[in-house]
């Protein structure tokens, strides 16, 4: 008996190849969304983008004005009303982990001390040459910066919470300094954080170099016991 082999229309396969293609973009675009919900998107150099929350409150509209010391910056950026002891303060304060754009600029906050040396010799000089050619870009870092918000290395220099002059120039060549001007220019050349979601992170790198320091100031805008504090080491990474 003969039978017939039978054979599937090529407008068929064409069909059933559309449909699979479709569903792997649907996907595809669920897998983004369910990334993105809830957190910032983040644009790396070159166009690619990587996603995450700053973390937090929704800084995205805060008004930098009022704050006037680096005690004030820590009450907007930290929910700070979450801290009844030093191990709350720690949790709150503290990070952990490799943030959002951690890969891209080769940090991580689980090695402050490497991360410190990369962003001060390596990312410092770079990034701002870079933000320096953009003439918006630069006036909104030193709108940031030049206000008493805490982006400074003011715990082993004694420089106050400005890190930088009216030009943009250090006022304290210390690692720390340079290192927090550069995740400040970065960010804003990088991402699309708000002025409030880049000072949040510049106070998740202050804590981890100053975790004493910073502790205290969220124990005492907290309203919390600071008997603990001086098992905290002061500084991390050289001076």
């Amino acid at each position: 008996m003969h039978h017939e082999k039978k054979t599937v229309p090529a407008q068929t396969l064409v069909t059933l190849l559309i449909a699979v293609v479709a569903a792997l973009m649907l996907f595809n675009q669920y897998q983004v969304w369910s990334m993105t919900a809830g957190g910032s998107v983040v644009k790396a150099a070159g166009g690619s983008s990587f996603t995450g929350s700053a973390g937090g409150k929704d800084l995205k509209s805060l008004d930098l004005s009022g704050i006037r010391s680096t005690g004030h910056a820590v009450a907007a950026v930290f929910p700070v009303e979450e801290i009844k002891t030093i191990d709350d303060a720690i949790r709150v304060m503290i990070p952990t982990g490799t943030p959002d754009y951690g890969e891209a600029l080769g940090v991580s906050f689980d090695d402050p001390v490497n991360s410190l040396n990369r962003l001060h010799r390596q990312v410092y000089p770079q990034i701002k040459a870079e933000v320096q050619q953009d003439a918006s870009l630069w006036q909104r870092y030193l709108d940031l910066v030049t206000q008493p918000v805490g982006i400074s290395c003011e715990f082993c220099c004694g420089i106050g919470p400005v890190g930088v002059d009216g030009s943009g120039n250090l006022r304290c060549g210390c690692s720390h300094n340079p290192a927090i001007q550069a995740l400040t220019l970065w960010l804003m050349k990088n991402t699309e954080y708000a002025d409030g979601e880049i000072l949040r992170e510049a106070m998740k790198w202050k804590a981890l170099w100053f975790p004493k320091d910073m502790i205290g100031l969220g124990m005492t805008v907290a309203g919390g016991d600071t008997s603990a504090l001086a098992n905290l080491p002061g500084m991390v990474g050289g001076c």
